[in-house]
């Protein structure tokens, strides 16, 4: 295997592409954080944020991936992905751990002296979400703390401090992801019985399972909705919770029609357009009206 194909196999074992889910709300805070103090945007910042979720995010997955495997080896659907195909062997996941720790470090070091202090609170749920479906069906949830943690360091990193607003979009970002998770794990519902894992699936069965996921990012949409009147945002920012909504309709929408082979990467692509909407249509809002 060449060094570039060495690379691919990594960047598909992280779902790199899955990034979009957590960049967009991480510049959202920066942004809103930098709106509410009346502060203007410091670039550096900004670069050290993205390095610290990349690299905290990458070393996240590839441990997840690892953990699992024994798993991952007895589920058909995941035949293809790096490890399961050998593509990718346990030194190889030390190395990169390796070396987005040393990137992740550097990174905090560079933001906000809390960040450091504040890093092991932050790591913690991307450590132990491998193991939550062993022990409990909150396991979607707890992804979700861990995807929020991008945000939420974001605004720490701007401001030092733990704000309201902040946890409020924290709230968001946990629901959009938990929801979507639980979509993702319903479709598991049999092998994880056989496994002895825990999901809302497991629990309610899969048809429950995704009416939760339904009502959750309802709930999601009206904590979006708050948190534009927090900031007093315009007509913008709620365009692009429109265009969130809509989002989230179609893709319960294609599972309700087509079932779980609907569930493709495709899918999971279609899911960023939430956090893209929302975020590009907040930073218009405060560009054109302050």
């Amino acid at each position: 295997m060449t060094f570039w194909q060495k690379i691919d196999a990594h960047l598909s074992n992280i779902a790199f592409y899955q990034i979009v889910f957590s960049l967009p709300f991480a510049y959202m805070a920066v942004l809103l954080a930098n709106k509410m103090h009346g502060l203007t945007t410091d670039w550096w910042t900004v670069l050290w944020v993205t390095t610290t979720i990349v690299a905290a995010r990458s070393a996240a997955l590839a441990l997840d991936n690892m953990i699992d495997l024994k798993y991952d080896k007895d589920q058909p659907r995941f035949n293809e992905r790096p490890m399961v195909a050998g593509l990718i062997t346990h030194r190889d996941v030390y190395l990169l751990l390796a070396i987005c720790f040393a990137v992740l470090i550097f990174s905090v070091l560079q933001l906000n002296p809390i960040c450091i202090k504040l890093l092991p609170v932050a790591a913690l749920p991307f450590i132990v979400y491998p193991y939550m479906k062993r022990l409990t069906c909150l396991c979607h949830y707890i992804c979700g703390v861990a995807v929020a943690m991008a945000p939420a360091g974001a605004w720490v990193a701007v401001t030092g401090e733990v704000e309201y607003p902040m946890v409020v979009l924290f709230l968001a970002v946990v629901l959009w992801i938990g929801g979507f998770d639980v979509v993702y794990g319903a479709q598991d519902e049999k092998f994880d019985k056989e496994h002895g894992l825990h999901s809302m699936a497991t629990l309610l069965g899969a048809e429950k399972a995704l009416l939760l996921a339904k009502l959750t990012h309802v709930v999601t949409l009206a904590v979006f909705f708050y948190l534009g009147q927090l900031f007093g945002l315009g007509y913008l920012y709620y365009i692009g919770v429109g265009i969130a909504g809509g989002t989230l309709y179609y893709q319960h929408k294609i599972i309700d029609v087509r079932g779980f082979r609907a569930f493709t990467r495709r899918y999971y692509v279609h899911n960023g357009i939430v956090s893209v909407a929302i975020f590009i249509c907040t930073l218009l809002d405060v560009l054109l009206h302050g």
